[in-house]
């Protein structure tokens, strides 16, 4: 597994945080990382983004890499329209991810937003960048209420386009979760058909970069060269009894 795409099922709900974790349990374990954003939106000239973000939690060990920025935090097609600047197409992303794999033993390459939003005028997005790269896509999901619908409807998307899906790692795991959060951390596989693969607990995005890259392999799934167990996970956070799935 030399490119993984890392997709949301919406906007802030973590995932250049799991990014970053990904990135950090690679390193952890030996192996050469490349971060990929291919389109940075909301972010001025000068300012550090995504992948910027990426590699101080991760180490400066990764490579970042920005294909374009937009400034106002919009769906990169329509920030691209606002700006007056050049949309960017799959092919462009598929090359440059390419190019990455040919030196590091991972490249993650970080979507704006779900999977389906818009990168240019012919409504390409970044599934279709996937599908150029035969790559797999890991989706970072939300905790509470309404993660059923959003994660599954990701996963269908995924699956009617003949695309590979990881699984899911949660977002931003609340210190104190509520029934919803605890219920769907079974309900999440169930509804969607895809593995659970990790939580990364909330805040940790502002926890010391030492700290982070120490912990980070805690919060990931073995396949994500982490050591993060489900059956604990849910031994400790799920509810005894499922009753109706919590939508």
């Amino acid at each position: 597994m030399s490119v993984v795409i890392v997709s949301g099922t919406g906007t802030e709900i973590g995932k250049t945080v799991v990014t970053s974790a990904v990135a950090a349990a690679a390193v952890a374990a030996g192996r050469s990382v490349a971060v990929l954003k291919p389109a940075q939106t909301g972010v001025g000239a000068g300012e550090p983004g995504d992948a910027a973000e990426a590699v101080r939690l991760a180490g400066a060990s990764v490579t970042a890499t920005e294909l374009a920025r937009y400034p106002e935090p919009l769906a990169p097609d329509t920030a691209a329209r606002r700006s007056g600047l050049p949309t960017l197409a799959p092919e462009e992303i598929a090359e440059a991810t390419r190019r990455l794999s040919l030196d590091h033993d991972l490249v993650l390459v970080e979507g704006a937003g779900g999977l389906l939003v818009r990168f240019d005028e012919a409504g390409h997005t970044l599934a279709d960048a996937a599908r150029l790269l035969d790559a797999p896509t890991l989706v970072v999901a939300q905790a509470g209420l309404g993660t059923l619908n959003s994660t599954t409807l990701t996963a269908e998307a995924l699956r009617a386009r003949g695309l590979g899906a990881l699984g899911v790692v949660i977002g931003s795991w609340p210190a104190d979760p509520d029934l919803a959060a605890r219920c769907n951390l079974a309900d999440l596989t169930r509804s969607s058909g895809l593995p659970l693969l990790g939580a990364v607990p909330a805040g940790a995005g502002g926890l010391a970069a030492e700290r982070f890259r120490a912990e980070a392999p805690s919060w990931l799934d073995p396949s994500l060269s982490g050591t993060w167990s489900e059956e604990s996970f849910l031994a400790d956070w799920a509810p005894p009894v499922f009753g109706t799935a919590l939508i």
